[in-house]
Protein backbone atom coordinates (compact mmCIF):
# COMPACT_ATOMS: atom_id res chain seq x y z
CA UNK A 1 0.00 0.00 0.00
CA UNK A 2 1.54 3.71 -1.05
CA UNK A 3 0.85 6.32 1.31
CA UNK A 4 -0.08 9.47 -0.62
CA UNK A 5 0.82 13.62 0.60
CA UNK A 6 -1.21 16.94 0.69
CA UNK A 7 2.26 18.39 1.44
CA UNK A 8 5.69 17.24 1.92
CA UNK A 9 6.37 15.71 5.31
CA UNK A 10 9.11 17.80 7.30
CA UNK A 11 11.24 14.95 7.28
CA UNK A 12 14.94 14.18 6.47
CA UNK A 13 15.98 11.27 5.40
CA UNK A 14 19.81 8.95 6.23
CA UNK A 15 20.36 9.32 2.75
CA UNK A 16 19.57 13.03 2.55
CA UNK A 17 21.65 13.53 5.80
CA UNK A 18 24.39 12.01 4.44
CA UNK A 19 24.30 14.20 1.23
CA UNK A 20 23.87 17.66 3.18
CA UNK A 21 26.61 16.23 5.52
CA UNK A 22 29.01 15.77 2.37
CA UNK A 23 27.49 19.01 0.60
CA UNK A 24 28.87 20.67 4.01
CA UNK A 25 32.44 19.75 4.33
CA UNK A 26 32.85 20.19 0.69
CA UNK A 27 31.85 24.28 1.25
CA UNK A 28 33.73 24.30 4.31
CA UNK A 29 36.95 22.38 2.41
CA UNK A 30 36.63 25.56 -0.19
CA UNK A 31 36.00 27.82 2.97
CA UNK A 32 38.88 27.09 4.38
CA UNK A 33 41.34 26.90 1.56
CA UNK A 34 40.28 30.37 -0.18
CA UNK A 35 40.13 31.89 3.10
CA UNK A 36 43.90 30.43 3.86
CA UNK A 37 44.77 31.59 -0.15
CA UNK A 38 43.25 34.87 0.13
CA UNK A 39 45.69 36.03 3.18
CA UNK A 40 48.86 34.73 1.43
CA UNK A 41 48.84 35.74 -2.08
CA UNK A 42 49.85 39.30 -3.42
CA UNK A 43 47.91 40.21 -5.42
CA UNK A 44 44.98 42.18 -4.15
CA UNK A 45 42.60 41.56 -7.06
CA UNK A 46 43.03 37.71 -6.38
CA UNK A 47 42.93 38.28 -2.99
CA UNK A 48 39.41 39.69 -3.08
CA UNK A 49 38.31 37.31 -5.18
CA UNK A 50 39.23 34.15 -2.93
CA UNK A 51 37.32 36.29 -0.21
CA UNK A 52 34.44 36.79 -2.16
CA UNK A 53 34.07 32.87 -2.92
CA UNK A 54 35.08 32.24 0.33
CA UNK A 55 31.83 34.22 1.46
CA UNK A 56 29.94 32.40 -1.02
CA UNK A 57 31.20 28.76 0.72
CA UNK A 58 30.28 30.41 3.89
CA UNK A 59 26.79 31.41 2.94
CA UNK A 60 26.43 27.50 1.58
CA UNK A 61 27.48 26.23 4.60
CA UNK A 62 24.93 28.30 6.90
CA UNK A 63 22.00 27.16 4.43
CA UNK A 64 23.42 23.32 4.81
CA UNK A 65 23.30 24.10 8.19
CA UNK A 66 19.76 25.46 8.33
CA UNK A 67 18.58 22.61 6.19
CA UNK A 68 19.77 19.90 8.75
CA UNK A 69 18.37 21.82 12.11
CA UNK A 70 14.85 21.93 10.64
CA UNK A 71 14.83 25.40 9.49
CA UNK A 72 13.31 27.67 6.54
CA UNK A 73 14.33 25.80 3.74
CA UNK A 74 14.34 29.15 1.15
Amino acid sequence: MQETYNAVPNIVSSKDLDYLSDMFNWNYGAYKSSLNASNSVMDENLSNLLLKASNIFHSNMSKVLNMIMGGNNE
